[in-house]
């Protein structure tokens, strides 16, 4: 394959993720900042005032970019069909996700969107990320900044990492195992909603208070970043759990 095909491939493959998203204005200037890196994919979760006049002033021409762009009700509807997702912070976070500055987090998305979407995931302006937003990302990553003044505005941000993805495409050495196929965002979904079931049947969690041990067992499978085939071995074995299976004695 070659390098612009890959090239293409990698641009069409990246997600810019919005959670609700406060300012209109910021809508627009992350199109802007989009286009100008030659992304085109925005999904807006929540957007407070989407569609709006102020977001096609400040897309300043990137209007396909906002016309275009999907708005969800959820992260996960957003993430549909993504192999990996990479959760922005402006602070450390106090979680077990593997952190990694933008560069290098531009280096691994390059590794999956060679054939699989990926996303980069934004919070909102004033918070960023919830940490149940940040359970559905695989990897987690930081703008090195001023630490005295780390603040930078949403568009900044995204900017910044589009920059980033640009730069890390253009020379990119590819070397993604032949034959891996990650699981996507649903599929893994899906496989936590078993896992819990299953916990939940066989005594492992307690009912009344599932949710923090529960957090830690979905990080530990994000960073494994499972395989469609793992997964499909995984939820075997959670369905033997709930119904073994009795076997002849010979």
């Amino acid at each position: 394959m070659s390098q612009s095909i890959i090239t293409s491939t990698i641009f069409d493959n990246v997600r810019i993720v919005l959670c609700q998203t406060s300012h209109p204005g910021n809508i627009g200037s992350t199109a802007r900042a989009m286009k100008t890196m030659g992304f085109k994919h925005l999904y807006l979760v929540q957007p407070d005032k989407f569609p709006n006049a102020q977001a096609t002033a400040m897309a300043a021409g990137a209007d396909d970019v906002l016309d275009n762009a999907i708005v969800t009700q959820t992260l996960s509807e957003a993430l549909v069909g993504c192999a990996f997702a990479i959760g922005m912070s402006a602070r450390k976070r106090y979680l077990s996700h593997e952190t990694v500055n933008a560069r290098e987090a531009a280096v691994q998305a390059n590794q999956y969107a060679a054939s699989q979407p990926v996303a980069f995931v934004f919070g909102t302006e004033m918070s960023g990320l919830t940490n149940a937003e940040l359970d559905c990302c695989q990897l987690l990553t930081m703008i090195p900044a001023n630490p005295e003044y780390s603040s930078l505005n949403l568009a900044m941000a995204v900017q910044l990492m589009c920059y980033e993805l640009r730069m890390t495409t253009a020379d990119a050495k590819l070397d993604l195992p032949a034959g891996e196929v990650l699981a996507t965002n649903d599929e893994l979904e899906r496989f936590y909603a078993h896992l819990e079931e299953t916990l939940l049947k066989i005594g492992y969690l307690n009912p009344n208070a599932p949710k923090k041990l529960f957090e830690r067992m979905r990080r530990l499978y994000s960073r494994a970043r499972l395989e469609k085939e793992e997964v499909n071995l995984l939820r075997g074995v959670l369905t033997l759990t709930q119904e073994p299976r009795k076997h002849s004695k010979y």
